[in-house]
C-alpha cells in the first residue's frame, strides 16, 4: 500500500458482469442440492482467508456502528433498519471483487452508497414497514391474550399467552428475513428493482429449504463455538456469514 491509498475510500465497483452473462441471472433463484448449504459456509471461509485482516475490520466498523445507532433512542434503530441494506450491498460488491482476484477493502462497506443507494435504501424501508406491521400484530394479539387471561384469571394462560407471542412473532418475521437477504445482492448486481428482489430473495429461499436448513443448523453451531472464548469468535463468525450470503447468492441466482 502506498502513502496515497486510503483503506476507507469507496471503491469504484464495476458491477456489469457480477453474474457472468446476461443469460446466466436466474431472477427467482434456481433449486440447489441440500449440501449446498454447507458449501455456502465453505465458500465464505474461501473468501475471508484472502483478506482476514480486511474482513475483520469491516466486521469490526459495522459492529460498532450499529452499536452506536442503537443507543440512539428511536431514530437509531430506524436508522439501522434503512442503512443496513445499503452496508451489505457494498459488502457483496467486495466478495465480488474478490471473487474476481481484486483487493478487498475497508472502503467496501461503504460501496453501497454510491451503487444504486436508492434502492437500497428503499429495501431497508419495505424491510422497515414489514417489522412495523409485525409489531402491530403482535400487539394485538398480545393485548387479546392478556384480556383472556385476566378476565379467566388463570396464570397459566399468561404462559401460554408468551409461547404463542413467540411463535407468532417468529412465523413473521422469517419470511421477512428471507424476503431481504438475497435483496441487496440483486439490487447492485442486477439492478432489480427493490420490492421486485425482495419477492425473489422469499421464493429463493423458500424453494431452497432444505439447504437453508442445514445452514442455520450450522451458523447455530459455529455461533455457539464462537461466544466461547468471551465472543472472540464472532470477528471471523460476522465476516464469514457476510461471504456465505454471497455465495449463496452466486449458487441460486447464476447459472455459470
Amino acid at each position: 500500500m502506498t502513502m496515497n491509498d486510503n483503506p476507507f475510500k469507496t471503491p469504484a465497483a464495476h458491477v456489469a458482469d457480477a453474474g457472468g452473462h446476461a443469460g446466466d441471472f436466474s431472477p427467482d433463484g434456481q433449486r440447489v442440492p441440500a449440501g449446498n448449504g454447507i458449501n455456502w459456509l465453505g465458500r465464505g471461509w474461501d473468501l475471508f482467508r484472502q483478506a482476514p485482516g480486511v474482513w475483520i475490520g469491516i466486521g469490526l466498523i459495522y459492529l460498532i456502528i450499529s452499536l452506536v445507532l442503537a443507543f440512539i433512542p428511536i431514530l437509531g434503530p430506524l436508522a439501522l433498519s434503512l442503512l443496513a441494506p445499503v452496508f451489505i450491498g457494498g459488502i457483496m460488491l467486495g466478495c465480488h471483487a474478490l471473487s474476481n482476484n481484486e483487493d478487498l477493502s475497508i472502503g467496501h462497506l461503504f460501496a453501497g452508497f454510491s451503487n444504486h443507494a436508492g434502492n437500497l435504501i428503499l429495501v431497508g424501508v419495505i424491510y422497515l414497514v414489514g417489522v412495523i406491521a409485525i409489531m402491530i400484530v403482535v400487539g394485538i394479539g398480545g393485548a387479546i391474550l392478556g384480556v383472556g387471561a385476566f378476565a379467566l384469571g388463570m396464570s397459566s394462560m399468561a404462559i401460554v399467552s408468551i409461547v404463542l407471542l413467540s411463535l407468532l412473532t417468529m412465523l413473521l418475521l422469517v419470511p421477512l428475513a428471507m424476503a431481504v437477504w438475497f435483496a441487496p445482492a440483486l439490487v447492485v448486481f442486477h439492478e432489480v428493482p427493490p420490492f421486485e428482489a425482495m419477492k425473489g430473495s422469499f421464493f429463493a429461499c423458500l424453494k431452497n429449504f432444505l439447504p437453508f436448513l442445514l445452514y442455520g443448523i450450522a451458523v447455530f453451531i459455529l455461533a455457539i463455538i464462537a461466544s466461547i472464548p468471551f465472543g472472540l469468535g464472532w470477528l471471523v463468525l460476522i465476516p464469514l456469514l457476510m461471504a456465505s450470503m454471497y455465495a449463496g447468492y452466486r449458487d441460486m441466482f447464476t447459472r455459470s
